[in-house]
């Protein structure tokens, strides 16, 4: 087991003018024992600081270390360090005893404590029925198991997942999700695992990593990440559906800075009698909830209601009112939070 540093971490590609940075002097310090998910967009830099702490990509300035050890210039394998892809990565021509093995036997390990390992990542997984299939008779859920497993098998500091589950149906993306939480309570292994689904960040991070344009916006537990968000990006990110952000109206009568930008949870707006008045364009039907879309000042606001409330009408004016220990204020320059009257 191992703590991860990363200090001032930069990615570029090519030199001088033509350079391109990716990575903007990432810095964060990640527990032992703790699950870290690295969070954002497509293209943001997620995955290529990952692939740098796993020593499959070169670090252009800045240091990583594992263990409270310098690993800028090891090689991969010598990092103590196992990956789970999105691709699963299995060779189709073995068992899954043997895909889970073939690390241990090459690492010339003896076969009696390959067997006691994978034997015992199998009853982890719930494979121990499977150990003779090939992966062409698994489903994607066994085949990102099998992954997982021989990943375990390895015993590493550290387990890095890239976007493990982005392959799978949204049944089996839950399901699979409930088995890496349950699997990082038993073996309290390091693990930095990335992903572009906030809800499955959400869901599994102990902390969380949010990633913009190559820079880390904000980095703390779900809870500090969603009621108190560091700048409107993760504001509007973090959250489905996302926060509301206006940009006019409502600032003077709430008593907001001159020119902020309010930000409020769809959760946090009511249906009243009076109030903001929002014109009603499209209602979402999503079971216990709704998902009321409207206009309010030229700008879009959701509201969520549940099942309760009688549903609006489309095109007709509502009113709402918005809770007031629930309002965030950002700088309309900086993006940046200002103040909250959120706990």
């Amino acid at each position: 087991m191992a703590s991860i540093t990363l200090k001032n971490v930069v990615k570029h590609y090519g030199a001088g003018k033509t350079a391109v940075q990716v990575l903007h002097g990432v810095s964060a310090e990640i527990a032992d024992h703790e699950f870290v998910v690295i969070v954002g967009p497509s293209g943001c830099g997620k995955s290529t600081l990952l692939r740098m702490v796993a020593g499959l990509e070169e670090i252009s300035e800045g240091d990583i270390s594992i263990g409270g050890k310098v690993v800028n210039d090891l090689e991969p394998a010598k990092r103590d360090i196992a990956m789970v892809f999105q691709n699963y990565a299995l060779y189709p021509h073995m068992s899954v005893f043997d895909n889970m093995a073939y690390g241990l036997k090459i690492a010339k390990i003896p076969k009696e404590e390959i067997k006691a390992r994978v034997d015992k990542a199998a009853k982890i997984l719930e494979l121990g029925a499977l150990l003779d299939r090939k992966p062409r008779a698994l489903s994607g859920g066994q085949r990102q198991r099998v992954a997982m497993g021989r990943a375990i098998v390895r015993q590493p500091q550290v387990f890095l997942f890239d976007e493990p589950l982005s392959n799978l149906d949204a049944k089996l993306r839950v399901q699979t999700r409930l088995e890496i939480q349950k699997l990082h309570r038993e073996l309290g292994i390091t693990s930095l695992f990335v992903t572009h689904d906030q809800v499955e960040a959400m869901t599994l991070a102990q902390r969380m990593m949010v990633m913009n344009a190559g820079r880390m916006e904000q980095f703390g537990t779900p809870e500090e990440v969603y009621n108190r968000p560091a700048t409107t990006f993760v504001a509007s990110f973090m959250g489905s559906p996302p926060m509301n952000l206006l940009k006019s109206g409502p600032n003077a009568t709430l008593g907001g800075p001159p020119g902020a930008i309010l930000g409020i949870r769809p959760e946090h707006l009511k249906i009243t009698d009076s109030g903001w008045p929002v014109q009603v364009e499209t209602i979402e039907m999503l079971g216990a909830e709704r998902l009321v879309y409207g206009r309010f000042g030229g700008e879009q606001l959701i509201v969520r209601t549940d099942e309760n409330d009688a549903s609006p009408t489309l095109d007709t004016t509502i009113y709402v009112t918005p809770r007031p220990e629930r309002l965030h204020w950002f700088d309309a320059a900086t993006t940046k939070r200002i103040q909250s009257s959120s706990p």
